[in-house]
């Protein structure tokens, strides 16, 4: 059997969360809370449907899945809407994993092997509203997409038997007991609907029901147990976090078994206070959580390094790390790309905000956008002339010509580097 998930939906109507099952109601007036929310609770996914009618309304639920995925660290599937090609790439480009196409509408059976060749079949799903969609388009969806999200309660053995494609079944049950038997079907990696999207759930403590009844739930699991470790003289585990994507330090803590244990179960750092002499979960009261990407020992087995997903800034003070305070040497890599270029771009920053007489920079701003994007454009050609001749070092120049051009266009538009990082890693 394998690892299960519990993913809540959320239909956004009008900028609202509604529900969508036996009546039409307000959720919540706050979408973006709704889904942190339910990313704080111990989801493994989330679903978002967009039931918007208009093009207005739905470039307004763009936003919103741009902003939800801003705030949450679990996967995303959104879909609703979709009417032509540009609207999946939009759906993706707000960071959703997958965008999902509704086989119940023939305009998207005729576009789904377009957005799977320009996409990937990887980041398409199809959303199903019974078995004959499956049956008549069996070719299409085990060609051209990877996931199927069925929109109500099926015979889901009769899955197993037509697609080795699993599925995700939103059913608008509120009975625990057939929330398990879903589960336990081979042919579903998930389940949403009513039962999980309840505003009540704790998905923690659901989990804990369902490995109870032998469903094996997607979580994180220690192939050490904590009495393996050797702890310090307070009885306690060194804890070295760091940034998964920049492997900057961002704080050193303690753990005792049960923040340990707590950790793994929830995929939140979660540290043992000496000070407090308690458990405390990271960023509990500040919002800036700590999601677990990596676990690892050092040799000694005396100290942990944990990789993390930082949202938000580590140190109590604000500031991103709590190692900001440089006493000996100079705190700078020549060699880190990251580095390099938020340094540059903090120097554009510095040059909008106190002009420099004589400064190339200042003269960009002075002109505004438009001279700001004829650079742009002229720099990106001189970097496809530059490619067309033998020598490597004149595309160099001309890329660095180009991407000097690229960062005070984003200053420009308010865009950082932390924005373009977060963004390159979502796609």
């Amino acid at each position: 059997m394998s690892y299960k998930r519990l993913t809540p939906c959320i239909f956004i109507d009008k900028g609202k969360a509604v529900t969508w099952f036996d009546d039409y109601s307000v959720l919540s007036d706050d979408v973006i809370a709704l889904a942190k929310h339910y990313n704080e609770k111990g989801a493994d996914e989330l679903i978002v449907f967009d039931l918007s009618d208009s093009d207005e309304e739905h470039d307004e639920s763009i936003e919103l899945i741009k902003q939800i995925n801003r705030v949450i660290s679990i996967p995303m599937i959104a879909g609703g809407n979709i009417r032509r090609a540009e609207d999946v790439k939009k759906i993706l480009y707000a960071g959703a994993k997958r965008a999902m196409l509704n086989f119940s509408k023939p305009l998207s059976i005729e576009l789904i092997k377009e957005v799977s060749q320009r996409f990937g079949k990887e980041r398409i799903a199809v959303s199903l509203n019974d078995f004959d969609a499956l049956f008549k388009q069996q070719h299409l969806i085990e060609e051209y997409s990877t996931e199927m999200i069925f929109m109500h309660r099926l015979d889901l053995n009769s899955v197993v038997n037509v697609t080795e494609i699993q599925c995700v079944v939103v059913t608008d049950t509120m009975e625990e007991s057939e929330i398990l038997n879903i589960l336990k079907s081979d042919g579903v990696k998930g389940v949403s609907g009513r039962f999980i999207s309840r505003l009540d759930m704790d998905f923690n403590v659901f989990k804990d029901i369902c490995v109870k009844n032998g469903i094996r739930m997607t979580t994180f699991e220690s192939l050490m147990d904590f009495g393996e470790f050797k702890l310090n003289s307070d009885g306690l585990l060194p804890v070295v976090t760091q940034d998964y994507k920049t492997n900057e330090v961002l704080m050193v803590a303690y753990m005792d078994e049960e923040a340990f244990e707590h950790t793994v179960k929830t995929g939140r750092m979660t540290y043992f206070s000496r000070s407090r002499q308690s458990q405390w979960i990271k960023g509990e009261t500040s919002g800036h959580f700590q999601y677990v990407k990596s676990l690892a020992i050092d040799c000694d087995k005396d100290t942990l390094l944990a990789k993390v997903e930082q949202i938000g800034a580590a140190c109590h003070t604000g500031n991103r790390s709590c190692f900001y305070t440089t006493i000996v040497g100079a705190d700078y890599d020549a060699k880190n790309p990251l580095q390099i270029f938020e340094s540059v771009y903090n120097t554009i920053l510095d040059r909008k905000e106190h002009p420099k007489e004589g400064s190339y920079t200042n003269y960009l701003f002075d002109k505004g956008l438009d001279k700001i994007l004829k650079k742009v454009g002229e720099e990106a050609t001189e970097v496809v002339i530059a490619a067309k001749n033998p020598n490597p070092e004149e595309v160099k120049y001309e890329l660095s010509d180009f991407l000097y051009h690229a960062m005070v266009l984003m200053a420009e538009k308010g865009i950082t580097w932390d924005d373009i990082t977060k963004e390159l890693a979502d796609r």
